[in-house]
């Protein structure tokens, strides 16, 4: 995935070119843990939420703000409680993919200017 410590620092269209592709899987995660709540909402409520509202419900739960709607079933909040396990987790593990290229090349700049000298 990214270069050895002995290799050159990657140019800067493939480093851009790596970062897109890095950004597109930390936004998949959470993509992907968007709709996996967005169901939960909407079929593991009673009653169901709208698409709308589960949508929303998914969205402030992933982006750490809690829960909007008051859960009347133990089903709904016994997902709801797993869900903010899970979302809490994908958001830390998108972060850390987002900015992974970015730290490896800092890091790879410093080993370089060190062993240049």
């Amino acid at each position: 995935m990214f270069e050895h410590k002995n290799q050159k620092v990657l140019s800067r269209p493939k480093f851009h070119r790596r970062v897109l592709m890095y950004a597109s899987v930390a936004f998949g995660m959470i993509g992907v843990s968007w709709i996996i709540g967005a169901l939960g909402y909407r079929y593991l409520t009673e009653p169901h939420l709208s698409w709308v509202d589960s949508f929303y419900n998914a969205a402030m739960i992933l982006g750490g703000m809690g829960p909007v709607d008051i859960l009347q079933s133990d089903t709904a909040k016994i997902f709801a409680s797993f869900y903010a396990l899970f979302s809490g987790i994908t958001f830390l593990s998108a972060t850390s993919v987002l900015f992974a290229p970015f730290i490896h090349r800092f890091l790879h700049i410093l080993h370089v200017d060190n062993a240049d000298r």
